[in-house]
């Protein structure tokens, strides 16, 4: 059952990333933004369908209190890993928005908070708690739709379908052709090399 997090809290800012295990892309981050009580209408995030995720991402959108998708480049990812590449997008995020929540709600067990915010970190949240199911939207269709622009320049990695995760077709892909500037060459299971070590 997706709910608000904390009753009278004020305002609540649901966060979320996307593309944290993919082998190939940006990573993103997320936050939502709402007073108690919105958009009751998001069921379990997991169950959706990409094409129900953005028609709910339209609405989710105009209901915003407020709202913003902050990214880690692939370089920034091979460069500093990607947990810490993942608290960066998250505090980009954050420091994005327009409006100062009272209180984040962070998808997962654990948040380098850089912010002065308070946080709470939920195991799951984005089947729990309707902010942080809020912000999983926005982020997986954002996301959905920047790997499926880069399929467009680089069609043999199948990103259309795989959104940049490992499938056996992207990684004999990466086998037969090499990688992309926007692979993470610093994953393993990019090459054959990774195979033999």
């Amino acid at each position: 059952m997706i709910h608000p997090f904390e009753a009278g809290s004020g305002i609540e800012a649901g966060v979320d990333e996307v593309g944290r295990g993919c082998g190939a892309g940006r990573s993103g981050c997320s936050r939502y933004s709402a007073t108690k009580g919105q958009n009751p209408w998001i069921t379990r995030f997991q169950k959706l369908t990409a094409s129900k995720r953005k028609e709910l991402s339209g609405k989710i959108r105009e209901l915003a209190l407020d709202y913003s998708i902050a990214i880690a480049t692939v370089e920034e990812i091979d460069q500093i890993n990607i947990l810490e590449a993942t608290y960066l997008a998250m505090t980009r995020a954050i420091a994005q928005l327009k409006i100062k929540p009272d209180l984040l709600v962070i998808d997962g067990n654990r948040f380098k908070n850089q912010t002065g915010i308070n946080h709470r970190t939920v195991v799951g949240g984005d089947d729990k708690v309707l902010s942080i199911a809020a912000a999983s939207v926005l982020a997986k269709t954002w996301r959905d739709a920047y790997m499926e622009e880069l399929h467009i320049e680089f069609p043999q990695y199948d990103w259309i379908n795989n959104k940049g995760y490992l499938s056996p077709k992207h990684r004999q892909a990466c086998f037969t052709h090499g990688l992309a500037p926007h692979h993470r060459k610093s994953f393993k299971g990019m090459t054959r090399q990774d195979d033999e070590t």
